[in-house]
């Protein structure tokens, strides 16, 4: 995503970051995609301010990213999609729902499909999203 998240008071804000979440998904538009699946790889960035949760050592006041990432998998091995955009909106819809996701202005996700059926030799297909709360 493009240049940091802005808190009320003009300062970029912290950023939690889960890197690489891996699983299993049926998700694309070909039927050898749903019977087969393929591994899918999503980063996930919070924007939030982490001085709260810092200056008391709290955890409720942060985001809990082992539990985060449960959803992040949840999410890619649930119900199939045609598109990775579909997934990427799916995994930012979790996060903004989540109820100790109140500290969170915004969240970036980036879903890769290293292995998605394109012709020609590639790296990595990558879809990124950025989505702020409210």
């Amino acid at each position: 995503m493009s240049g940091p998240v802005a808190g009320p008071d003009g300062r970029p804000l912290d950023t939690v970051e889960l890197l690489g979440v891996r699983a299993r998904g049926r998700h694309g538009v070909l039927s050898a995609e749903r019977e087969l699946g393929q591994v899918f790889v999503v980063d996930v960035v919070l924007h939030l301010d982490t001085r709260p949760a810092a200056a008391g050592d709290d955890l409720t006041r942060t985001v809990h990213y082992g539990e985060l990432a449960e959803q992040v998998v949840a999410v890619i091995e649930g119900e199939p999609v045609d598109l990775v955009e579909t997934v990427a909106q799916r995994v930012a819809d979790v996060v903004l729902q989540r109820p100790d996701a109140a500290p969170v202005v915004a969240v970036d996700v980036a879903v890769h499909k290293p292995a998605a059926p394109v012709p020609t030799p590639f790296t990595d297909v990558v879809v990124r999203v950025r989505r702020w709360r409210g």
